[in-house]
């Protein structure tokens, strides 16, 4: 199993800290009823953080005219409204939490222009809470597609995630499933997507990032 790169400080962080403790408690007792315990549940850690960082390799789906999911997970919000932010127009939002269990890679979603980045800090709401969209901490970024429509993906910490990863840079030519960056710990991306786009998913559905189809742009 491949390893995201930004997982390798927090294994290491883990691996100290679980030795360090299994130390400690060896020192303190040798009561097999503790320790062997302790020890399964120590390499049981362990065994999850190494697949919350892992790093899948899938065939991708490229289309120009579709918007494909920049993660995975489940759809929690599908609706129209009016983008205050950057977009400053009605737009439809379509919302994906990831679970710790969901791989926590991010994918551009189209190809373009990268227009706009910024990051901003904020509370750790829960991540599928209405108002984690614009409190949580959280990493924005608006590309330009070809015929000038634009497109907004934003990266949201949850109660559980603490660091948002975003590789984007103002002025980048990303192509749709380049890796867009990563999210710590269960969080949500939120897709917002012009206003004529067809939506090509439902509530809860499951998708699959650089596989599931979004939406479709009209021409």
């Amino acid at each position: 199993m491949r390893i995201h790169k930004e997982g390798r400080v927090s294994l290491l962080i883990v691996a100290i800290f679980i030795v360090a403790l299994n130390y400690l408690m060896v020192r303190i007792t040798h009561n097999p009823y503790i320790v062997y315990p302790l020890v399964a549940l120590s390499a049981l850690l362990y065994l999850f953080v190494m697949y919350f960082f892992r790093v899948v390799n899938r065939p991708e789906v490229n289309d120009d005219n579709a918007v494909i999911a920049p993660c995975d997970g489940r759809v929690v919000v599908i609706e129209d409204i009016f983008e205050e932010e950057y977009m400053k127009c009605k737009c439809k939002q379509v919302s994906i939490f990831m679970s710790p269990l969901d791989v926590h890679m991010n994918w551009y979603p189209v190809s373009g222009k990268v227009e706009h980045v910024s990051y901003s800090k904020g509370s750790h709401l829960v991540a599928w809470a209405p108002k984690a969209s614009t409190d949580n901490e959280r990493a924005t970024v608006v590309m330009e597609m070809p015929g000038n429509k634009k497109l907004m993906v934003r990266q949201i910490a949850g109660a559980v995630a603490r660091r948002v990863v975003c590789y984007a840079e103002e002025g980048d030519l990303p192509l749709q499933n380049d890796n867009l960056g990563f999210i710590k710990f269960g969080s949500r991306v939120d897709l917002f997507l012009p206003e004529d786009v067809q939506i090509k998913v439902s509530l809860n559905q499951r998708v699959a990032g650089t596989q599931t189809v979004i939406a479709r742009l009209t021409k």
